[in-house]
């Protein structure tokens, strides 16, 4: 038992090591060079002017959200639409209810009304 968990602590070890080294590896071999312009705020190459801060309502977080999660589940559906003549009736149903638990997430976004754009 003890063999099993010494695999698991140098697979742990390993995982670290690569982790770790190559950030620790270029901190050390940077060339170390400051300068005032280098620590400056860049923000698309020009100076800001004003209130930098704004903020964002989180209706277009949730619109974002919701586009990606259709959006894989057109990738989920993909193979099983190339495949569907060889599938079984279990996998058709699968994918039925797939759907189906999409599509209440779906009336649900609509419900809501975070589909709409302001």
């Amino acid at each position: 038992m003890l063999n099993q968990f010494a695999f698991i602590g140098c697979f742990l070890l390993v995982a670290l090591t690569f982790g770790i080294a190559p950030p620790a590896l270029a901190w050390l071999f940077r060339p170390k060079k400051p300068n005032p312009r280098k620590s400056q705020i860049y923000e698309c190459g020009m100076q800001t002017h004003g209130e930098t801060w704004v903020q964002f309502k989180a209706q277009y977080y949730t619109f974002a959200i919701a586009f990606v999660l259709f959006d894989v589940e057109a990738v989920f559906l993909l193979p099983w639409a190339l495949a569907y003549n060889a599938l079984a009736l279990y996998a058709v149903i699968e994918a039925v209810i797939f759907i189906a638990i999409l599509l209440v997430g779906l009336f649900y976004l609509w419900r809501k009304r975070a589909l709409e754009w302001m």
